[in-house]
């Protein structure tokens, strides 16, 4: 509202096909599809997609081409592989989503970069499946439940497609695999990252890099990253849908029984 106040360029709400969707039919839409969840399942997941300084830049000059660049980007890349990762033969049009687009965000460095908020329904565009991307299975075949979600595979996807439809060409300090692999590797995957990356010509010892890393991988604000405020990288700390529903159904009974 105060960039609209003050004539400035802003965004609408918008879905795979449409733009400038208004807030009301986005809240009424995301809580109608609701229909048999549990009164502790999420009813949507909110995703942050957040473009790095770097690849801003290749995506256009002035906010419009960006803000433009960045809906082509979730449209193309981000939701078909989203919704990918399921493995439930969906497509696109099966996911209920809204995104918007915002121009301010505090840095560090006490910049300002666009970014993108996705709102993704639990429930398919039928209402009939269940969608986390918060659990540990992976394309299981059989259990209650079928399919699953596969967090690194959507990062590398994410990064994959957006190289590919902007052309960026990524350093490998940037990437998904060098990343996760100096975060959560073992010590001889660390010490093979530092080799391909010394490979390149840069020269910067091994201990110095482990100090930073953290630091550095934090900071790193690219597309994976972003997503990676939602879908840790770290498995460690995943969500299992299966076990809590097992626990939830293993509390209902005690409770029945009076325990």
């Amino acid at each position: 509202m105060e960039r609209i106040t003050n004539g400035v360029f802003a965004e609408g709400f918008f879905n795979l096909t449409e733009d400038g969707i208004y807030k009301s039919e986005v809240i009424q839409n995301v809580d109608a599809n609701i229909g048999q969840l549990m009164k502790t399942d999420a009813k949507f997941y909110a995703i942050h997609v957040s473009p790095s300084a770097t690849e801003l830049a290749q995506m256009g000059k002035t906010e419009k081409e960006q803000s433009d660049a960045m809906k082509r980007y979730i449209r193309a890349v981000f939701i078909p592989a989203y919704v990918q990762n399921f493995n439930k033969g969906l497509n696109t049009n099966d996911i209920l989503f809204y995104g918007k687009i915002h121009f301010n965000r505090e840095r560090s460095n006490k910049a300002s970069f666009m970014h993108c908020h996705l709102i993704v329904s639990r429930k398919d565009q039928s209402g009939k499946k269940k969608l986390s991307p918060l659990t540990n299975h992976r394309n299981t075949k059989k259990g209650v439940i079928q399919g699953g979600f596969d967090r690194k595979n959507l990062f590398q996807q994410a990064e994959l497609g957006f190289d590919k439809l902007f052309g960026y060409q990524r350093d490998l300090q940037e990437t998904f695999v060098y990343c996760n692999t100096m975060k959560n590797g073992s010590m001889d995957e660390k010490l093979e990252m530092q080799e391909q990356y010394l490979s390149g010509g840069t020269k910067m010892g091994f201990q110095r890099e482990q100090n930073s890393l953290a630091k550095d991988c934090d900071e790193v604000s690219n597309v994976v990253s972003a997503l990676g405020s939602l879908l840790p990288l770290d498995s460690q700390g995943d969500y299992d849908e299966g076990r809590a529903e097992y626990l939830r159904q293993h509390k209902k009974k005690k409770k029945n029984r009076g325990d």
